[in-house]
């Protein structure tokens, strides 16, 4: 049965919620004011990308990287592999639409990834270490 007065899911108006959060100093490893947009973006993507899948109880299942699991795997293994969890991470998010030019340069047992995010606020670049 459906109620007196329901109008389909056309009369219905969604609207996205702003991403305003707290500001992450991460130099001086302290919180300081709130931000909003793509600086929240990247603080988003900096945060995710930095924090273990399954480490941590707070978390759900799908927030967080698995980059510490490709320590000791052949670089062959690893190029792609990097790649796909990357975009797995991030696009978690619903802000982020795509994660585009990855660039690595592996230096003494360190994988310096270098790549393009594309978010609903913006485009920017970000980077990851990984020790492998």
């Amino acid at each position: 049965m459906i109620p007196e007065g329901y109008g389909g899911v056309d009369k219905y108006i969604y609207r996205r919620e702003p991403s305003k959060t707290y500001r992450l100093d991460i130099e001086k490893e302290s919180v300081k004011g709130k931000c909003d947009g793509l600086e929240a973006i990247k603080q988003a993507v900096y945060k995710a990308l930095n924090t273990g899948r399954y480490e941590w109880l707070i978390y759900s299942y799908n927030y967080g990287s698995q980059l510490k699991e490709l320590f000791g795997r052949p670089i062959s293994y690893v190029y792609p592999e990097v790649k796909r969890r990357i975009e797995e991470c991030l696009t978690q998010d619903d802000r982020v639409e795509s994660v585009e030019d990855f660039s690595f340069e592996k230096n003494k047992g360190t994988l310096h990834v270098t790549f393009t995010v594309i978010s609903t606020e913006g485009t920017f670049e970000s980077e990851v270490d990984i020790n492998v």
